[in-house]
Order: structure tokens, then sequence, then C-alpha cells
């Protein structure tokens, strides 16, 4: 077999060249080599922590992991992994699925979009911002009842730096492939920190104070270009993504597919949900202070973005006598990487180890540390 070559790089914009060796294999084409080239984390639609019912889509509503609802008005679409049970694309066994609850009519200020936040310690790779920033690639599969031309944009924490794109659907009902190639911006401040440093959003309806020119970037917020098909407005119509892929360059490379296990620590580094699989199965050790009080405490997995909020359900204590309720904590201590808390617990035996669980398989202690 004769030698295969190796693209060269690319100086302008860090990538490599397409360069095909004596037997026909072909090198990377404008992107990165090797390493993490997917921006996006649960791009395959994956996991899903927080659960695989459908979400009704109030602003800020989680569906999976890492995919957010942005709303103007609350309650016009649901969230759920794999809605309507279609067959994903080949090399796909999720999707998210959306649909409209309602004909929604579209005022001028009104918008609604599926929002991926990407932290900035990982958009930073792309330096926008400054000189020397680089283009980027998104792809994705698509599927809708409707048909026409959709649309999305890219923009920064701040959302005075835009860049809207346009993608059209053929074919209804149909998984369709679609790429869109982002030129860099050298203006805005793109934080590049454990911040929210790229927000990629795609529209399910857009009135027009937020509809922009396809392929441009603009000095103020656009959830999409003009014209495009609002899904909002149509009573049933779904909208289905998987696949979707932001990366380094001016051409779109087949999917990075990660491993289950990989997917899940990068989301839970954002938001973790700790629940049993069987009703009152142990969970953790705790120690009771006094006959007045318990106090038990978790490390989390991985290290999280931010000292994350909690909550809980159904968590009780034993004092290997006697269960008791746990309420609301009097004290919470969390950073990070754990999470401590003492619990008002009236009659439990003082000075001895407790063991703490969940009362249904239904329950459990949420973190949530989403940009």
């Amino acid at each position: 077999m004769s030698e295969i070559q190796v693209g060269q790089i690319n100086s302008t914009d860090g990538s490599t060249a397409i360069t095909t060796g004596a037997d026909g294999y072909v090198s990377f084409a404008k992107t990165q080599i090797g390493g993490r080239r997917n921006l996006i984390i649960n791009g395959a639609m994956q996991v899903a922590q927080r659960g695989t019912s459908a979400f009704t889509a109030n602003d800020g509503t989680y569906g999976l992991d890492r995919f957010v609802a942005i709303a103007t008005a609350n309650g016009k679409f649901t969230m759920q992994q794999n809605s309507g049970s279609v067959t994903p694309p080949v090399g796909f066994t999720n999707y998210l699925g959306c649909v409209s609850t309602a004909a929604t009519s579209v005022g001028a200020s009104d918008f609604w979009q599926v929002r991926h936040k990407i932290e900035g310690f990982n958009s930073s790779i792309l330096g926008w911002g400054a000189s020397g920033a680089l283009s980027a690639s998104l792809s994705f599969w698509v599927r809708s009842s409707l048909t026409g031309t959709f649309g999305g944009s890219i923009t920064n924490s701040a959302g005075n730096r835009t860049y809207s794109f346009g993608y059209t659907i053929n074919s209804a009902d149909t998984w369709e492939y679609k790429t869109v190639s982002i030129d860099p911006t050298t203006t805005g401040t793109w934080l590049t920190g454990n911040s929210n440093g790229l927000q990629l959003g795609f529209s399910l309806g857009s009135g027009s104070t937020y509809q922009g020119t396809a392929g441009a970037w603009s000095d103020t917020f656009e959830a999409t270009v003009s014209g495009a098909v609002d899904v909002v407005a149509t009573n049933g119509a779904t909208w289905y993504i998987t696949g979707v892929q932001l990366e380094v360059g001016t051409v779109a490379t087949p999917f990075e597919h990660r491993s289950y296990g990989e997917e899940l620590a990068l989301c839970q580094r954002y938001y973790w949900k700790l629940t049993s699989s069987s009703q009152r199965m142990a969970g953790r050790p705790g120690f009771s202070q006094t006959n007045q009080a318990n106090r038990m405490g978790l490390e989390f997995p991985f290290e999280m973005r931010s000292s994350p909020t909690f909550s809980q359900s159904g968590v009780s204590v034993w004092d290997g006598i006697s269960t008791y309720s746990l309420s609301t904590p009097t004290t919470t201590r969390i950073d990070k990487s754990g999470f401590d808390a003492d619990y008002a617990v009236t009659g439990i035996t003082a000075l001895r180890p407790t063991t703490y669980y969940f009362d249904d398989i239904t329950d459990y202690l949420e973190f949530d540390a989403e940009l």
C-alpha cells in the first residue's frame, strides 16, 4: 500500500486542505484533525436526565440535556425525546421532537427557539471577536410536517452580535441533512470562561422584530431569517432534529459519534439528577448530630460548571431504628464538587450513622448548573 498523504495546514483559518494519496484515501477536509470536533454536547439526543415524557416548552425549560426552550409566551409547543416515534436517520437512535400545541398568532415581538448554549471554555476555539477568528460549519438532520424555509441564529451571550441562517425543508415528514457555513466575526464580546460563550438557536416561530438576513452578521438579536416558517402557527405541526454538529472549518464533516457514557459525563457538568431504580433503595450515608438534626452529603461524579442550585423530592433518612422524612434543608453547603445539608429531624437517635434514601423511583436529588 502506498503512503497516505496528510493534509497541509491552511494558514488563514487553521484548517486542513483535502489531500488524496495514491491509494485513493482522503484526509479530513477543512477541519481540525483528531480531538473533539463537535462543540455541541448531546447532539445525537441520547441523554434525557430530566425524563423522556413530553415537556411543555415554557421559557427556560430543558427537555433533553443541553437543549432549552426560549419563549416569549409559554406553552406553545412541547419537547420530547423521540416524540412521535418515527425512525431516526441511519446511524442515530434518538432525536428531539417538538410539536405545536395550538395555531399561535405570531406577533412582531414574539419568538420561540430551541437553543443550545456552549460554554466559553469550549467555544473560545473559534476566536470570535478578535483578529484571526475562524469559520465554523453547522450540520444537522431535520424533519417537519411543514415545508419551506426555516431558520435559526448564532448569538453571543449579550444577544448583540448575531449570525442568522436559513435552511430549506423540501419534503414533509422526511429526514433531510442540512449544512450551514458560518463566516467568522472579529467584533462583539464572546465570553471565553465558564460562562455562556455562544448560543445556537433553531426557530419555531419569530416575529418581524427578530428576523434578519441569512448569512450575515448584525449588531442586534435575531432569532431567524425573514420569511421563515413558523411551526407554532400550525396546530399539531412537528419539527424534529438530531445529529447537531458545530465545528471549526468551512466544510461540515460526518457527525462525531461519542459513546453514551462520554455524552452523559459531559451533560453532568451542567445538570445531575440522582435517582433510584428501586423504591426505598439505600442512598448515601449521613450522620445524626443531635436528636433534632441530621446531616447528609455527597460528591458529584464530575466537577460541575459552577455551584449548582439544588432541589429534592421524597428523601427520607433511617437511623437504624426509625424512618424520618427530610423536607427543606435548614442549611446547605454546595460548590462545584459536592453538597451537604442539615435537616431538622425531630426524634432521630443522636450521634449515630444514618442512611438516606428515596421513597419512590420518581424521587430525586437534582443539581443544576446550566448556562
